[in-house]
């Protein structure tokens, strides 16, 4: 057993006290004002913050590596502009350091997939950022079905000798036809199994999308104009999908068609220079306006394009343009688990949840200089100290 004793404790599912947290097991057994473990080995946080660990809902660590531009670039399938049958699984390096400096920051968890070179990518995996084999790393798999709007899938493809999708058009028209063909392909399950005479030969790709068109995952989609960020509501009520807004850079230009839609908006990278046509409106005021809308925010790093570490530090910089920071706090914790659906092990400091914790030295959302006293992953100490 571990007993967290004299800290400010800020489980975010919840008000901040002063007091104890009690891990054994791996899990969170109790929080209190003043516990008594006597055999518990005991770390002492007084003058500490206490909170759950961070959570990145889009990124691309172990996909695409620190250090290794091309060899460790394992995030894009361009080999088809449609390739939903690709697991994020199957390329993650968990040696690749951006694991460890971003444990050391106080992130715990995060989504990881492929890139947006595709209509279609491929499944995120949501994963612990610790150990060497990714099997013994996942929280979540399959968590989302990567798509693509806009700039990215049209200059991959378009510039190779006009190979479709060449327009905003194409794009759509691709996701929609496919979609739709495995839409028609779990009908056809479905009635071979009352009728093996309509059996149907397996098809690899249409049986990946089988989550999304039966609601169990969400279309995670790459959009950040306003008109992609349209479009992506259009196609999901048409085809009656989930879907999250990732990176909705323009999302506050259309905001009552976000707060109709009821999407949940995964914001970011808004660190860093405007790289492309579509940034031009790229803003930390976005955030503050989409949540005091009324909409469930995420910040996101878009990891290695921001690296995971600065996760904080995006927080923090979204509170000084205008996001609360109680809603800054549950962007990059309870939110982001609630969106992938995890938010019964990770998000907040709650008994029986994933004892996955970060103990900082100052505020890391409001101090540039916060230092980062230990991390637990399911009460693991991570860090030397």
């Amino acid at each position: 057993m571990l007993l967290i004793k004299h800290g400010h404790i800020k489980p975010i599912a919840g008000k901040d006290f002063i007091g104890d947290v009690l891990v054994n097991g791996g899990k969170i057994a109790a929080l209190g004002e003043h516990i008594d473990a006597h055999d518990a080995e005991v770390f002492d946080a007084d003058g500490l913050l206490v909170t759950p660990g961070f959570i990145d809902a889009h990124t691309h660590i172990g996909v695409d590596e620190e250090a290794m531009r091309w060899e460790g670039a394992d995030y894009n399938e361009m080999s088809d502009p449609v390739t939903p049958d690709m697991r994020a699984v199957d390329g993650i390096n968990p040696m690749d350091e951006a694991f460890g400096n971003a444990v050391a920051a106080g992130v715990t968890a995060a989504m990881t997939g492929p890139g947006s070179a595709n209509v279609i990518g491929g499944t995120f995996v949501a994963i612990k950022l610790r150990g060497t084999d990714v099997s013994d790393m996942i929280l979540k798999d399959p968590a989302a079905m990567k798509a693509a709007f806009g700039e990215n899938p049209k200059n991959c493809y378009g510039q190779q000798g006009h190979k479709k999708p060449v327009t905003r058009m194409g794009v759509a028209a691709l996701l929609r036809e496919t979609l739709w063909k495995a839409k028609r392909y779990a009908e056809e399950i479905g009635e071979a199994a009352q009728d093996e005479s309509k059996k149907r030969p397996f098809d690899p790709a249409l049986e990946a999308l089988l989550p999304v068109i039966r609601g169990e995952i969400p279309l995670k989609c790459h959009a950040h104009r306003a008109d992609d960020i349209l479009t992506v509501i259009r196609v999901a009520k048409e085809l009656n999908i989930r879907v999250t807004l990732d990176h909705c850079t323009e999302g506050h230009l259309i905001i009552p068609q976000l707060q109709k839609a009821g999407w949940p908006v995964l914001v970011g990278p808004s660190l860093g220079h405007k790289s492309k046509i579509e940034l031009r409106n790229k803003s930390f005021e976005t955030p503050g306006l989409l949540d005091a809308a009324g909409l469930k925010v995420c910040l996101i790093t878009d990891a290695p394009v921001i690296p995971l570490q600065y996760l904080p530090l995006c927080a923090g910089l979204a509170v000084k343009s205008g996001l609360s920071e109680d809603s800054a706090w549950r962007a990059i914790t309870l939110n982001p688990a609630q969106v992938i659906g995890v938010e019964d092990r990770i998000g907040s400091l709650e008994p029986g949840k994933d004892a996955d914790i970060a103990i900082f030295e100052g505020n890391p959302l409001r101090d540039i200089q916060a230092r980062t006293r230990q991390v637990f992953i399911e009460g693991i100490p991570q860090l030397a100290v």
